[in-house]
């Protein structure tokens, strides 16, 4: 782990959920002026369903009218992300069994709901739903985004300083 955390957001298709968290990390943390305490950001669907489209309009209109810029080509997880990310945010509990089931062993990434320093609730799938579920999309993700900033930069320090504490006693 660096000193500055590297974060993917993962729901399915990498089409709403998780390029709206995506979006909205980036976004809050250009804005409060924290952005060079955290590395890469980034966003991917469990499934490879979309690989190489851009977010779903209703997504993208939702950020946009929230002045959230959202510049993103859809992806599946890779392997080699789970040794680049510091730490991988499921959307809900199934992203984040899947995730599990495909983090190798050994891997540094810490995968979690990406609620989890906050009330730990599923953030369902608004692509069926409609345009109102996407609005309700990005309000848990601001509010989850404020939350996590803090966690993920003192968590990653935290570790940083263990493992140079361990390495000083060789």
């Amino acid at each position: 782990m660096s000193d500055k955390p590297n974060v993917l957001f993962c729901c399915l298709g990498n089409i709403c959920r998780s390029p709206m968290a995506e979006a909205v990390f980036a976004d809050y943390i250009t804005k409060n002026n924290i952005r060079d305490q955290f590395g890469e950001i980034d966003s991917c669907g469990t499934a490879d369903y979309h690989e190489g489209e851009e977010p779903d309009l209703r997504t993208t209109r939702v950020c946009k009218n929230n002045n959230v810029p959202i510049n993103h080509l859809a992806r599946a997880v890779r392997r080699s992300d789970f040794d680049k990310f510091d730490y991988i945010f499921g959307m809900d509990t199934n992203n984040l069994r899947n995730l599990q089931r495909m983090q190798p062993e050994g891997s540094k990434a810490k995968v979690m709901l990406f609620s989890e320093f906050d009330d730990k609730a599923t953030i369902y799938d608004p692509y069926y739903i409609g345009d109102a579920a996407f609005l309700t999309v990005f309000e848990q993700c601001q509010r989850y985004v404020a939350r996590q900033t803090g966690k993920l930069t003192s968590y990653s320090a935290a570790f940083v300083q263990a493992l140079n504490k361990k390495g000083a006693q060789l």
